[in-house]
């Protein structure tokens, strides 16, 4: 079956309301209930007491109230954020799986829809189960409401007029610029909630009270774009010693955050971007002077909060940094995109290889016959379809056989 056809044909039958469906004879998809344990961390959570109050028209922050009334829900108290389900593609029978791939996804995704292709195919040539775990905020974690078109287009219009300036504002990308425009520390909470949750499911493989995974499972990972990031801390950090064994394929992913290009239409506005920048990058330290749960999150009694740092700026924690991506070199995997303008190959070889290069971590950089972009590499689309075709299958072709 050609990549659009089954894109298509997945598209249509992934759902989050069945407990199994299936997909072919060989590969079924099973979904799973997740409660979050971390939600205390989020702004307005019990850890962290961070406002959430109306600003009047007279205050320079304020917003127009449809931007207000999103603004000022608790982040702790979002229930798609905290109980949620997920979706593992995995060979068909009843048997427990002895090898499992987490798959994470890039910034301001809503839908599975292109990564499900990648799921099957990842099952049908490595026998390996694909989990797909959505970070926080993201997918089916975020309010409906931030995926209403409608909602969106009149906030987006708002956002224009209030920041003239403004590029890239669209409503595919209003809801998460907005807030990270607002709170740009979101950024660092979404992401350690995430980590976090990754821990617990891990926990809960290794007690053997997952339905379908075994306890001594292996695990293995498939990042794309800012998915990444959350793998590259997660290996990095190696809880428990739970990923010591691991493999990591970066796809489209794999630099520090402040050598990707982030602004588009599909991912953040450049206000946000702006703002988010200037907090996690420009002045980290300082809020984190002023700031003790950040201090505390971020220090060196959470190993995780260390790593967290140490991928937020080129410069900084650079030997650290590096030492750990020395350790783990030959358990990792970069597939990267020559006209990738989001996370550019030479950013990533920057990260991996390192200053002086002498990190043996490989880096593939493919380069595609069809136009294609960050956020699509594998357009689905009818007139390039066999062209799509042959470059899908030479790329996963590599990828799957680094997992073998």
């Amino acid at each position: 079956m050609k990549y659009v056809d089954l894109h298509a044909k997945l598209k249509e039958l992934l759902n989050y309301e069945d407990d199994e469906i299936i997909i072919d004879d060989n590969v079924i998809v099973r979904n799973f209930d997740f409660d979050s344990k971390s939600r205390d961390i989020l702004p307005g959570g019990a850890y962290n007491h961070d406002t959430y109050e109306y600003c009047s028209s007279e205050d320079p922050d304020y917003e127009p109230d449809i931007i207000q009334d999103m603004l000022n829900m608790s982040d702790a108290e979002i229930p798609e954020n905290i109980h949620f389900r997920y979706h593992m593609f995995r060979p068909a029978g009843n048997q427990k799986v002895k090898e499992v791939i987490l798959m994470f996804h890039g910034f301001n995704e809503k839908h599975w829809a292109k990564y499900s292709t990648w799921a099957k195919t990842l099952v049908d040539k490595t026998g390996k189960a694909v989990l797909l775990f959505p970070i926080a905020f993201h997918m089916n974690r975020a309010p409906l409401s931030w995926s209403d078109s409608h909602q969106m287009y009149a906030i987006s219009q708002q956002r224009k007029s209030r920041h003239p300036e403004v590029i890239c504002s669209t409503l595919s990308n209003v809801a998460i610029s907005t807030r990270l425009h607002n709170k740009p520390q979101r950024f660092i909470w979404s992401g350690l909630q995430t980590y976090y949750d990754v821990i617990s499911l891990m926990k809960d493989i290794k007690a053997n009270q997952h339905p379908d995974i075994e306890a001594d499972a292996s695990i293995d990972f498939f990042a794309y774009s800012i998915g990444g990031f959350l793998a590259q801390i997660l290996m990095m950090t190696n809880y428990e010693g739970y990923f010591s064994k691991s493999k990591l394929c970066l796809f489209c992913g794999g630099a520090v955050f402040n050598r990707l290009s982030p602004v588009s239409k599909f991912i953040l506005d450049s206000e946000a971007n702006v703002s988010l920048y200037s907090f996690v990058v420009e002045h980290l330290e300082s809020h984190m002077k002023r700031d003790k749960m950040l201090r505390t999150y971020l220090g060196d009694s959470h190993p995780e909060g260390v790593n967290f740092r140490s991928m937020l700026n080129y410069k900084t924690f650079t030997s650290f940094r590096e030492n750990r991506f020395r350790e783990m070199h030959n358990r990792v995997l970069a597939v990267t995109l020559e006209k990738d303008t989001v996370v550019p190959p030479y950013e990533v070889i920057n990260t991996l290889q390192g200053i002086k290069r002498d990190i043996p971590i490989e880096v593939d950089i493919l380069d595609f016959s069809y136009p294609y972009k960050h956020e699509d590499p594998f357009p689905a689309l009818t007139s390039i379809a066999d062209a799509v075709d042959k470059e899908f299958n030479k790329a996963f072709e590599r990828i799957c056989n680094f997992y073998l």
